[in-house]
């Protein structure tokens, strides 16, 4: 097993292993140390099955049920992602980190590609931890102790749900009896593994700082967003049939490439469970 970095930011493949054959404690313990250490992970060539890709996700977490898209039937903790040569919006296709809406959002996430296109469709990834190094000290104290509000339904006119049955190649699978979350996270989060921060706010999710108007908000959440994303902070994975990705989106955000047009991509997504932000 080889560890290759992918970028200065974050990100590093995991070469020369085969993540369905079983792993000796000694590798389940050097991939979750790459995991913690790059914040996001990367296999490729790689043959997994619903069942075998929840047992993989275990090494990270305990595998969650996402609200909005109903699972597999066998393994309801697996969605099908899926975006179709006819359909025009992907799933994903904005800065975020996966449910920040939730009480307790998803600590991270493994995605697997099944079916990608010729070109494009690829998906970012910034390093949430730099980002909030990079800032000044004036900024980080302006920031210590400042909430912030996230909703699902942000963004999706008739709510989350109602935006899910637009997706077209995806709306026999969501949830309409979905209810809509709405949570109040710290702007800086502190990682509960490593002690790092990272600022938690994010352009999908994040509606308002607590206390304040979205009028009066609005201004600082979309510095702090363009800020988060600044190319020295990411890095870009290319996906082929087989690629895995784990995140931690406790110290991540990702945005899937919506460049790809008249061709499919299709991948299986496990959230895994998370804790209460600090």
């Amino acid at each position: 097993m080889r560890i290759r970095p992918i970028s200065g930011a974050l990100g590093a493949e995991i070469l020369d292993i085969s993540i369905s054959d079983g792993l000796t404690n000694s590798e389940t313990a050097t991939i979750r140390d790459a995991f913690l250490e790059n914040k996001v992970i990367f296999f490729r060539e790689q043959k997994l099955t619903p069942k075998s890709q929840s047992e993989f996700a275990r090494i990270f977490g305990e595998p969650d049920i996402y609200p909005f898209i109903r699972g597999l039937e066998d393994t309801p903790e697996v969605t099908e992602i899926l975006k179709t040569e006819t359909d025009a919006k992907n799933f994903g296709g904005s800065w975020h980190s996966d449910t920040s809406y939730m009480p307790e959002p998803a600590m991270g996430t493994v995605l697997y590609a099944l079916e990608t296109p010729e070109f494009g469709g690829d998906t970012l990834f910034a390093n949430t931890a730099a980002a909030y190094d990079a800032l000044s000290v004036g900024l980080k104290k302006a920031l210590d102790g400042l909430r912030a509000i996230n909703s699902s339904d942000h963004g999706y006119k008739g709510g989350r749900a109602a935006g899910m049955a637009r997706l077209d190649a995806m709306k026999g699978t969501f949830n309409p009896a979905a209810q809509s979350y709405e949570s109040d996270h710290p702007v800086v989060r502190t990682h509960p593994e490593t002690g790092l921060k990272s600022l938690f706010v994010n352009r999908s999710h994040t509606v308002r700082f607590k206390g304040m108007t979205e009028d009066e908000s609005r201004g600082l959440i979309h510095w702090l967003c363009d800020h988060i994303i600044r190319p020295e902070f990411t890095c870009r994975f290319q996906w082929q049939p087989g690629s895995v990705a784990v995140w931690d989106n406790r110290a991540t955000q990702h945005h899937a490439v919506n460049d790809y047009q008249g061709q499919r991509r299709r991948m299986h997504r496990i959230t895994l469970k998370g804790d209460k932000p600090n």
